[in-house]
């Protein structure tokens, strides 16, 4: 399984970017997808996970302002993120778990196997 995430930047406060992470690998119709980011400093933290049958659960920091979605056909996975503040500023990451495992209740890193690179999202104030 190869991931690969793109689609950060540089944005300001209140402004929004789509994240995107592209899977290459033959489970991905079958996997749960998160994302997960990790600021300087900082453990890397769970943000949003989605099921293959489109079951969503977010991290409380980012409810109602972030969105994930997944284009199955097209083994694409999406973060979109609105009204940003300068807190989301971190590397993000997609990640897949084992094959028809759902979303773990209190979701970390451990509970995925394959990542892929990040890609960097900075906030300014």
């Amino acid at each position: 399984v190869q991931l690969q995430a793109y689609g950060g930047g540089l944005v300001q406060a209140g402004d929004f970017l789509r994240l995107s992470c592209e899977d290459s690998g033959r489970t991905y119709s079958t996997a749960t997808i998160g994302w997960f980011r990790q600021a300087p400093g900082k453990e890397r933290e769970f943000v949003a996970a989605i099921t293959w049958r489109g079951g969503r659960t977010y991290a409380d920091s980012v409810k109602g302002r972030f969105t994930i979605s997944r284009v199955n056909a097209y083994m694409m996975s999406y973060l979109q993120m609105n009204s940003l503040k300068p807190e989301d500023t971190a590397v993000y990451y997609c990640a897949q778990r084992a094959v028809g495992l759902g979303i773990p209740t209190n979701p970390n890193p451990t509970d995925f196997d394959s990542w892929g690179q990040g890609t960097q999202v900075t906030v300014s104030s």
